[in-house]
């Protein structure tokens, strides 16, 4: 589908890349490392991250950029960070068979996630929290949790826009839906997340924006 776009700062180094200036790649892949690490180790399963480290996701999948970055540039499919992305699913894929066997279901459709990605969330969530540091970690905690109650489908697009800073739309693009369905659904998710946090008692003092 293709609704994303890059950042004037990756459109720049990858035409860089492709007038054929050597540092405008390792910029590119610094400039991606973090993203790249988020995403290793919210979608890394604990059956799995005791046998691997999510740093070695990272730079296994760094050598498949700089190898392919060529073909990426030709065909410009998505943006590159999404582009990425898959390229980081697609190395966790390979780590699971060799260590843990053949997944039931392909990682690119995997959204049975790590608590990872419900810690991520609540912390994003709870950034405008008082600073109390024993009521903020008591507070995320119980936040996971509602987290972990919701639907499979609610947790990932909550997990793509505020775990993985994705935008709406980048995440339209990762589960092939218009933008305004994107909008939608992820609207959806926020209010049973705020749904849930009300059944439990739970106040946060910040919006789910």
């Amino acid at each position: 589908m293709a609704y994303s776009t890059d950042s004037d700062q990756t459109t720049d180094l990858l035409d860089q890349v492709a007038a054929g200036d050597p540092a405008a790649l390792d910029h590119l892949l610094q400039l991606h490392r973090n993203y790249l690490k988020r995403v290793a180790q919210m979608r890394i399963e604990p059956a799995l991250m005791a046998r691997v480290d999510a740093s070695d996701v990272v730079q296994e999948t760094q050598v498949v950029i700089a190898k392919r970055i060529g073909d990426f540039i030709q065909r410009r499919p998505t943006s590159f960070r999404l582009w990425i992305r898959r390229k980081a699913l697609e190395q966790l894929a390979d780590q699971r068979r060799r260590h843990i066997g053949a997944a039931k279901r392909s990682i690119l459709k995997e959204q049975n996630m790590s608590n990872v990605s419900s810690i991520a969330i609540a912390r994003k969530l709870l950034t405008n929290t008082p600073s109390k540091i024993v009521r903020k970690i008591e507070l995320q905690k119980q936040v996971q949790e509602v987290i972990e109650q919701m639907s499979e489908n609610d947790r990932e697009v909550l997990t793509l826009r505020h775990a993985e800073g994705l935008s709406n739309n980048e995440v339209a693009d990762i589960l092939e839906i218009d933008p305004n369905t994107g909008r939608q659904r992820y609207g959806r998710a926020l209010r049973r997340l705020h749904q849930l946090l009300m059944e439990n008692d739970i106040s946060m003092n910040t919006s789910l924006e």
